[in-house]
């Protein structure tokens, strides 16, 4: 049976799920934070800017659900040279917080260019995998080429820097090679590359080192380099099965550190227990199934690479933040996509994945 025209409701239904649920964390993750930046007049002062992101970014993803994607191929050249342009000036011209810069500061949002080169990297990868088809077998032409781009992109980010994006970014641009069909001892050589690269900048930098070691045996400095680690722990543990009730989480009264934004998932689970976590995690892992399966069945070349583009980038900044806050993975910092506090992000985000529901609409057969 064709279905040129229906869009793909199942991924309707999980954005929407996993924007009203972040909307609704973010209120009560923010709560401390936002009572004691405006000294008790608005506990609610996040939450309103994240619903407010949170309308604007469905308005974007309905526009991209009924936006050809094919039209963004125009602008390949554009978004190659746009995103490390905007890398670049936001070394120069972006806020330092925390020790990094990464953000423009417009007063009512934060602009993240790296956010932007997330999606830049699909759109310019789809077109010249598209492009050169079988060609991709060749390590001159289908990873040397696009690697050399690449290196560009996540030099300037680490830069900032920015490891979590760097990971996020080159999980995308794997990924997107096996689609098209690389070879698998070139995949080989690229991650081996990859993990030496990811290597020489953790010895590199003395803190994220400690956050190596810290992983390892978050107890050694428990008020120190493991404290962020064991305050996810215990938010995650306290919770149970059935959570302490929404609203009622104590890590958030700064013990966790970024309650609201990277950390937003040991809040999950502290008020809404592994039951909420499991729910979370599973529409993920469901949004993973429904992306690829779209990219499988999309005839169009540019169409099933950007799919593929689209779902990885979203669901392994999922995977890699749920791995962080349960201690899984080493430490990095970065935000759980469509949950999280944050402006750019939330719009590119939702951007993103109304391109792969107009996608969804050129699919021949029943999904």
């Amino acid at each position: 049976m064709k279905n040129r025209r229906k869009p793909d409701l199942f991924i309707l239904l999980a954005v929407l799920f996993l924007l009203i649920l972040g909307t609704i964390m973010v209120t009560s993750a923010s709560f401390p934070k936002a009572l004691s930046a405006s000294n008790g007049a608005n506990p609610f002062a996040f939450g309103q800017k994240q619903l407010l992101f949170a309308l604007l970014s469905v308005g974007v993803f309905l526009a991209m659900a009924n936006f050809d994607y094919h039209s963004f191929r125009k602008f390949t050249l554009l978004f190659a040279f746009l995103a490390p342009i905007l890398l670049i000036l936001v070394l120069f011209f972006g806020e330092d917080i925390h020790g990094a810069k990464r953000w423009f500061n417009l007063r009512f949002i934060n602009i993240q260019p790296s956010e932007f080169a997330k999606l830049a990297i699909i759109f310019v990868m789809a077109h010249y995998l598209a492009e050169i088809g079988p060609e991709v077998r060749s390590l001159s032409t289908g990873v040397m080429v696009p690697l050399c781009y690449l290196g560009l992109i996540c030099g300037l980010i680490m830069m900032e820097p920015d490891l979590g994006t760097t990971i996020v970014i080159f999980s995308i641009f794997f990924t997107m090679l096996f689609a098209a069909g690389v070879r698998l001892d070139h995949l080989l050589f690229l991650g081996l590359f990859a993990l030496g690269i990811g290597i020489f900048l953790i010895i590199k930098e003395p803190y994220r080192l400690q956050r190596f070691l810290s992983f390892l045996d978050p107890m050694k400095d428990p008020k120190g380099s493991g404290w962020q680690i064991i305050q996810s722990l215990m938010a995650l543990g306290s919770g149970g099965i059935f959570g302490l009730g929404l609203g009622r989480s104590r890590q958030k009264f700064f013990y966790l550190p970024e309650p609201h934004t990277d950390y937003i998932f040991s809040i999950i689970g502290e008020e809404l227990g592994l039951l909420g976590t499991f729910l979370v995690l599973f529409t993920f892992l469901f949004l993973a199934w429904r992306g690829f399966k779209i990219a499988l069945a999309t005839s169009d070349a540019y169409g099933s690479l950007l799919a593929v583009g689209i779902t990885s980038g979203v669901v392994f900044q999922a995977l890699i933040n749920i791995g962080v806050v349960t201690s899984t993975i080493p430490a990095t910092g970065i935000t759980l996509p469509l949950l999280s506090y944050g402006g750019s992000s939330l719009i590119i985000t939702m951007m993103s994945l109304g391109i792969l529901m107009n996608i969804s609409r050129g699919v021949e057969e029943k999904i």
